[in-house]
């Protein structure tokens, strides 16, 4: 080598610049939370900050268009419990259509830790939104008044009032009312945890690690934070290692019952919290009032589909570097795509799912879904999957 080669081999030496790192802050009166791991309660897409009290989604692309959720690492089920969000930014979107309905809202509110990201779109998961309307199994009601960027709502749960539990929210210090009451006998003894919901909005917690509260709360609430460790329900934790985590590749032709095998697993096996990757997971974050995207969207499906796609390829990328336990769902019928996709998860526990429907039961599939989703495979695309060439036919 000559000395030019040697001197990109081994640059003179510079000193490190000096970084500016925020200061830690002492443990609180009932002791601060612990230094939680990576976070694993939240959306791919949703983004944690280095100090877990806030985050953002991501919002390139069909991203946009995505709800991004996370929930707590600690929830409660007695006493008397409250906390605060913000919602510090309104994410610039310019690349969405005009004609996209509210591009900029917050959904805050409590979930049970068995219960989506998607917060008030299933039982057990109470939402407020900065529309003025509150959700909880899907079903929107006119409830508050509407929020936006810079301010602040507190949640807060009653877990002594009664035979019930009561959820209240408050905005800027306004109380504005009982929202929910749920019975106890309903909610078993399980714990209520902090959830947030965004599209296209930084925001920010306080769980009680503030010096001081954005507005004054009620008389007998304690921010959860406050709350002695022993007080406090663990959400689930996650594999701690890559050997521990485990990909199901679903295998099957469009409409051979993939993705109804893949929801049913995950909902059988809750402790696992599986992240199903699929288009028709994505299309289930792109909801509308609670509505599939394809029932009410005004714009082009299929620009709608593709952007479903890159998300769902950007996710793929996403996940391999995330200790989680995933379930992806596509055709994977070609074995070259089955390699290509399963080798960034090296040190996963990978296993295909092979689902093989009679002809007579895919026909029927195939126009059901046509019928509800809009999706329509050519032909010859299917007979390709299946080994045929229209050649050789």
């Amino acid at each position: 080598p000559t000395t030019l080669d040697l001197f990109h081999l081994f640059p003179p030496f510079s000193p490190p610049k000096k970084r500016w790192h925020r200061q830690q802050r002492p443990p609180e009166r009932g002791g601060a939370f612990p230094p939680p791991p990576p976070p694993d309660n939240c959306d791919l897409h949703f983004k944690v900050a280095r100090d877990r009290y806030s985050g953002y989604p991501l919002t390139i692309e069909g991203f946009a268009y995505l709800w991004s959720g996370a929930r707590a690492t600690y929830g409660a089920r007695q006493g008397r419990v409250c906390y605060e969000m913000k919602v510090n930014e309104e994410i610039s979107v310019k690349h969405l259509p005009a004609t996209e309905p509210d591009p900029h809202v917050v959904r805050v509110g409590w979930s049970l830790d068995s219960c989506s990201t998607q917060l008030g779109e299933e039982p057990f998961s109470y939402g407020y939104g900065g529309t003025g309307k509150k959700s909880t199994n899907c079903k929107f009601e006119n409830y508050g008044e509407t929020f936006a960027e810079n301010d602040v709502i507190a949640c807060l749960v009653d877990f002594e009032c009664g035979e019930e539990v009561e959820m209240s929210f408050m905005k800027n210090g306004k109380w504005l009312g009982v929202a929910y009451r749920v019975r106890k006998e309903a909610l078993g003894g399980r714990a209520l945890f902090p959830h947030v919901l965004v599209k296209n909005c930084a925001i920010e917690f306080n769980f009680g690690q503030r010096d001081a509260t954005y507005f004054a709360v009620p008389p007998g609430f304690t921010f959860i934070q406050h709350l002695p460790v022993a007080e406090r329900v663990r959400g689930t934790l996650g594999p701690k290692s890559k050997a521990e985590c485990e990909i199901l590749m679903m295998v099957g032709l469009p409409a051979a019952g993939k993705t109804t095998w893949a929801v049913k697993h995950a909902a059988a096996n809750p402790s696992k919290k599986y992240n199903i990757l699929g288009t028709n997971a994505i299309m289930d974050k792109m909801r509308v009032m609670g509505l599939r995207r394809q029932r009410n969207y005004a714009g082009r499906w299929d620009v709608l589909i593709q952007q479903a796609t890159q998300c769902l390829n950007r996710l793929i990328q996403i996940a391999a570097r995330k200790k989680r336990n995933y379930i992806l769902d596509q055709t994977n019928v070609y074995g070259s795509a089955q390699r290509r996709k399963m080798r960034p998860f090296e040190g996963f526990q990978r296993k295909a799912i092979v689902i093989c429907p009679t002809d007579e039961d895919l026909r029927d599939r195939t126009i059901k879904r046509t019928d509800e989703e809009g999706k329509d495979v050519p032909d010859h695309a299917v007979l390709e999957m299946k080994g045929f060439s229209p050649k050789k036919v």
